[in-house]
């Protein structure tokens, strides 16, 4: 069995107010930043994962985001994967 390590950025779907970005966005705005625009906030997971191939951890991954860590209604998630 091998390991590989996942990196999953995590967005709101574009179209989706993404409220805690616009608050940022006003708030450095107000610090004279004005030059800035159009902030999302997202997350960042990292985790590893046993499998028996990488194919096979990418889609273990893919599922564990579409089932629990990602919202795939309102959420697009991206993973970067690579054997440690």
């Amino acid at each position: 069995m091998k390991k590989f390590e996942a990196k999953i950025r995590i967005t709101l779907r574009k179209g989706i107010l993404d409220v805690q970005g616009k608050t940022v966005e006003n708030a450095l705005h107000s610090i004279d930043f004005q030059m800035i625009s159009n902030v999302r906030i997202g997350k960042y997971v990292v985790l590893n994962v046993n499998a028996n191939n990488f194919d096979e951890a990418m889609q273990i991954v893919e599922s564990a985001c579409k089932k629990l860590i990602a919202n795939p209604i309102i959420e697009d998630f991206q993973i970067e994967l690579s054997e440690i």
